[in-house]
This record gives C-alpha cells, sequence and structure tokens, in this order.
C-alpha cells in the first residue's frame, strides 16, 4: 500500500508535467484581467454619477430656499 503522502506527491507531479490545461488558464486570465478592468469602470462611474446627482440635489435645495 503507498503512503498518503507519495500519492499527493505523484498526483502533483502529474499535474506540474501535462500542460493540457495551458489554454483554459490563459483564457481564465484574459477573463479574470478583463472582469477586473469592468469592475473598476463600474466603479469609477459609480462614483462619478453619485458627484453628479449630490451636486444637482445641493443645486435644487439651493434654488428652492431662495
Amino acid at each position: 500500500m503507498r503512503r498518503p503522502v507519495k500519492i499527493i506527491l505523484d498526483v502533483f507531479a502529474d499535474f506540474l508535467r501535462d500542460s493540457s490545461g495551458t489554454t483554459a488558464i490563459e483564457y481564465t486570465l484574459i477573463a479574470s484581467i478583463i472582469s477586473i478592468g469592468i469592475m473598476i469602470g463600474a466603479g469609477m462611474l459609480g462614483t462619478s454619477v453619485g458627484e453628479l446627482y449630490t451636486g444637482l440635489a445641493q443645486d435644487l435645495a439651493e434654488a428652492s430656499n431662495k
């Protein structure tokens, strides 16, 4: 019977030698970079729109107080 540590090391070594998933990993990295860019862009857009509405609300409040 093989020892569990030997089995784990053999599976890990086979994983390192196997190159069939390389393309999938590359596509995953590209998709993650794109999604991070979308999240950053959406966050910046949300902040900008929030500031726009805050300024508009202040202007309307000043106009109604006059």
